[in-house]
This record gives C-alpha cells, structure tokens and sequence, in this order.
C-alpha cells in the first residue's frame, strides 16, 4: 500500500476517534475533536497532492479517497446533530446526496468502471470541511469560554454557511449524475 492510499486508510481511523470524541463527555473533547478533525482533513489534501506529484494515484485512492470523505463528513454532521449543534433538515440533505453518489459508484464499480471524485465534489467537500470546522471552533469557544457563544452564533452567517453548503452539496451531486447518466441509463 503506498503512501497516499495509506493516508486514505488513516482518515478512517481519525473519523473513528473524532466520533469518539463526541460520546465520550470529558473536559476539552470539542477541541479535541476539532484537532482530530483537522488532522483528518490534513491526510485529505494531502493524499491527493502526493499521489498526482509522485503518479501513485491507484484505483484503490480513486474509489476510498471520496468514500473516506463522505464518512468523515457525515460522522462530523450526525455528531453535531446529535447535540443540537446543526440542523437535522441539512444533515439529511447532505447524507443522501453522499448515498446516491456512493451507489453510482456501486454501480459503476460493477461494471468494472472506476468513477472518480470530479472537481465540483472537491469543492463542495471543501466547503463542507470548512463548515464543520466553522461549528466545531464554536464548541470549542463555548468550552472553554462558558457563555452564550453558539446561540449567538446562529445568525445570518452561520444560516448563509449552511445553506451555502448544502446548495453546493444538492447542486455537485445533481451534476455526478448528470455527468454519469450512461451508467444509470443502460440499466
């Protein structure tokens, strides 16, 4: 296993620690999840960056890169939904985006087709880290710094973040499938 693919494979582990983060009630576990998680974003950029410099791009990268993605973003937002930090409407919307996209790749993968991440889903993985991010420094404020932070927090901006997100997260995953339309088609 090269070095990106085992990048790849460590994102899994840091997801399965940021969770543990939210279960696990101890002094400091949002910034401690906020730290784990932008490890976990770190091996995203780079894994990518290696193996295009370093041609190691394999079709194991090809396919768990975007799966690893997906379930550290939806671990990160069923987390924080789970303690009324993000709207639920949003995590679904999001979440079944990820599922229709993870099963045209099922299907695509069946028929021996590997079908990668494209840059309009680079981006709105980006955005959804940079939201993530954005609520988990608000945690962290509000942990370390006892007040109303997240409360106040919930105004135009975060409303414009979020819907920002899932705008770009319906309209990515409406253009994979547009783009892709042949595999579902011959079904």
């Amino acid at each position: 296993m090269n070095l990106p693919n085992k990048l790849t494979v460590s994102r899994l582990w840091l997801t399965a620690a940021f969770v543990v983060c939210f279960a696990v009630e101890i002094p400091g576990r949002f910034t401690i999840a906020l730290v784990v998680f932008l490890a976990a974003t770190v091996t995203d950029y780079l894994d990518g960056v290696i193996a295009r410099r370093r041609g190691l791009i394999t079709d194991f990268g090809q396919l768990m890169d975007p799966l690893a993605d997906k379930i550290l973003t939806a671990s990160a937002f069923i987390s924080l939904c789970a303690i009324d930090a993000f709207p639920a409407w949003a995590v679904i919307v999001i979440i079944s985006r990820e599922f229709l996209i993870t099963g045209l790749r099922s299907l695509a993968s069946s028929k021996g087709i590997i079908v990668p991440a494209d840059k309009l889903g680079k981006h709105k993985t980006a955005w959804q880290m940079i939201t993530i991010i954005y609520f988990l420094i608000l945690l962290s404020v509000n942990e370390w710094s006892p007040g109303p932070w997240l409360a106040p927090a919930w105004g135009f901006g975060t409303y414009g973040l979020v819907s920002i997100t899932v705008i770009l997260t319906v309209y990515s995953g409406a253009a994979y499938l547009a783009k892709n339309r042949s595999l579902i088609q011959t079904e």
